[in-house]
């Protein structure tokens, strides 16, 4: 009995040491770099759900650093070949039907990717949030053997965001748990959540998360991540106009 009151007290001890060397900003720093790691690749399948229709999509992702994404459909036929590229805040569609690559504008990050409950700005895995946000600390708490910790973030009054504040729910081995979407009214509009956490690529991730919206239950958008590698060695040429047009991975 005093031994486990002894580890309790020693982990209880741990976890408040760390949450005070820790900032908030730091903290929501390290569930960024963990879901993208240095580089990373994944295969995804996106179900998007309606009270009277359904359709899923298999993808092919890539990330380097905090500001390259490569996204790719592969899966159905109809959609095969449309991809989104992002690379330092910029946003680029191709659409092989048109053969054609556009330029997202930055009024459109926040519009649906592909008809789904993500945005734009969501399928990127932007991660400005660290600096254009200021971030606050509201409360911790034990869960299954993990510190959690709950973080307000608020943008500064010059970021080029919708959102009135963001709400992120991060375990203590980095994985993003909940983030829920709030606009400049102060009301929830959206809330992700992960659904399912398991070890992959060496590492805990959220192995299925769902975004949807607040008032409508029966709507939804779920990404399931079938494989992750993270830290692998990239084509220079990845993230290029001229990648997205033409695949060569």
């Amino acid at each position: 009995m005093f031994r486990r009151m002894a580890l309790c007290l020693l982990y209880f001890c741990a976890s408040t040491a760390q949450s005070q060397e820790l900032t908030a900003a730091d903290i929501i720093r390290k569930a960024m770099d963990h879901f993208r790691g240095l580089t990373s690749y994944s295969q995804m399948t996106m179900t998007i759900h309606r009270p009277d229709w359904e359709r899923s999509m298999t993808m092919r992702a890539w990330t380097e650093g905090d500001k390259r994404t490569l996204v790719r459909v592969v899966e159905p036929k109809k959609d095969a070949g449309n991809g989104t590229l992002s690379v330092d805040g910029n946003m680029w569609t191709y659409t092989p039907k048109i053969n054609r690559v556009i330029k997202v504008p930055s009024s459109m990050m926040s519009q649906s990717w592909m008809g789904s409950d993500f945005s734009n700005k969501d399928v990127s895995k932007d991660t400005n949030i660290i600096d254009q946000y200021d971030h606050t600390l509201l409360r911790q708490y034990p869960q299954d053997g993990h510190q959690v910790y709950v973080i307000e973030s608020i943008p500064h009054e010059e970021a080029a965001v919708v959102w009135g504040a963001e709400v992120l729910t991060i375990r203590d081995d980095w994985v993003l748990l909940e983030q829920q979407f709030i606009d400049q009214d102060g009301l929830l509009v959206k809330t992700l959540v992960a659904r399912e956490i398991a070890v992959m690529g060496g590492r805990s991730v959220a192995r299925v998360i769902r975004m949807s919206s607040q008032g409508k239950p029966q709507e939804w958008t779920e990404l399931q991540t079938a494989a992750v590698e993270f830290d692998l060695e990239l084509a220079a040429n990845l993230f290029t106009l001229s990648s997205l047009r033409n695949p060569r991975e």
